[in-house]
Protein backbone atom coordinates (compact mmCIF):
# COMPACT_ATOMS: atom_id res chain seq x y z
CA UNK A 1 0.00 0.00 0.00
CA UNK A 2 2.73 2.63 1.06
CA UNK A 3 4.69 1.57 -2.68
CA UNK A 4 1.61 2.47 -4.52
CA UNK A 5 0.72 6.04 -2.40
CA UNK A 6 4.87 6.54 -2.83
CA UNK A 7 4.71 6.02 -6.70
CA UNK A 8 1.37 8.23 -6.84
CA UNK A 9 2.63 11.26 -5.01
CA UNK A 10 6.36 10.77 -6.98
CA UNK A 11 3.81 11.07 -10.34
CA UNK A 12 2.03 13.74 -8.88
CA UNK A 13 5.06 16.08 -7.99
CA UNK A 14 5.80 15.70 -11.36
CA UNK A 15 2.91 16.18 -12.71
CA UNK A 16 2.60 19.62 -10.74
CA UNK A 17 6.56 20.71 -12.14
CA UNK A 18 5.33 20.22 -15.46
CA UNK A 19 2.02 22.47 -15.13
CA UNK A 20 3.30 25.09 -13.28
CA UNK A 21 6.24 25.89 -15.59
CA UNK A 22 3.94 25.41 -18.57
CA UNK A 23 1.79 28.33 -17.35
CA UNK A 24 2.92 31.67 -19.00
CA UNK A 25 4.42 34.59 -16.48
CA UNK A 26 1.71 37.27 -15.55
CA UNK A 27 4.68 40.37 -15.17
CA UNK A 28 7.65 40.56 -15.05
CA UNK A 29 9.77 42.44 -12.07
CA UNK A 30 8.68 43.44 -8.32
CA UNK A 31 6.20 45.94 -8.99
CA UNK A 32 4.65 44.06 -11.83
CA UNK A 33 4.15 41.26 -8.76
CA UNK A 34 2.45 43.72 -6.82
CA UNK A 35 -0.22 45.34 -9.12
CA UNK A 36 -0.28 41.54 -11.14
CA UNK A 37 -2.17 40.39 -8.00
CA UNK A 38 -4.04 43.26 -6.72
CA UNK A 39 -5.41 43.07 -10.13
CA UNK A 40 -6.07 39.19 -9.84
CA UNK A 41 -7.71 39.54 -6.97
CA UNK A 42 -10.06 42.17 -7.47
CA UNK A 43 -10.67 39.59 -10.97
CA UNK A 44 -9.54 42.50 -14.09
CA UNK A 45 -7.35 39.76 -15.31
CA UNK A 46 -9.46 36.55 -16.20
CA UNK A 47 -7.40 33.74 -17.04
CA UNK A 48 -8.86 32.24 -20.63
CA UNK A 49 -8.32 29.08 -22.69
CA UNK A 50 -5.28 26.90 -21.95
CA UNK A 51 -4.15 29.37 -18.81
CA UNK A 52 -7.58 28.86 -16.88
CA UNK A 53 -7.20 24.77 -18.09
CA UNK A 54 -3.15 24.76 -16.72
CA UNK A 55 -4.68 27.29 -14.08
CA UNK A 56 -7.08 24.83 -12.42
CA UNK A 57 -5.08 21.71 -13.33
CA UNK A 58 -2.29 23.11 -10.91
CA UNK A 59 -4.81 23.47 -8.40
CA UNK A 60 -6.07 19.94 -8.47
CA UNK A 61 -2.60 18.32 -8.61
CA UNK A 62 -1.68 20.41 -6.33
CA UNK A 63 -4.55 19.24 -3.40
CA UNK A 64 -4.03 15.86 -4.24
CA UNK A 65 -0.54 16.32 -3.24
CA UNK A 66 -1.50 17.24 -0.24
CA UNK A 67 -4.00 14.63 0.57
CA UNK A 68 -1.41 11.71 -0.48
CA UNK A 69 1.65 13.23 1.49
CA UNK A 70 -1.57 13.32 4.07
CA UNK A 71 -2.37 9.58 3.45
CA UNK A 72 1.49 8.10 3.07
CA UNK A 73 2.34 9.87 6.37
CA UNK A 74 -0.76 8.48 8.44
CA UNK A 75 0.15 4.56 6.63
CA UNK A 76 3.82 5.12 7.58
Amino acid sequence: MAGVAITLLVIDAIALIILVLLQSGKSAGLSGAISGGAEQLFGKQKARGIDAVLHRATLVTGVLLFVLTFALGYIL
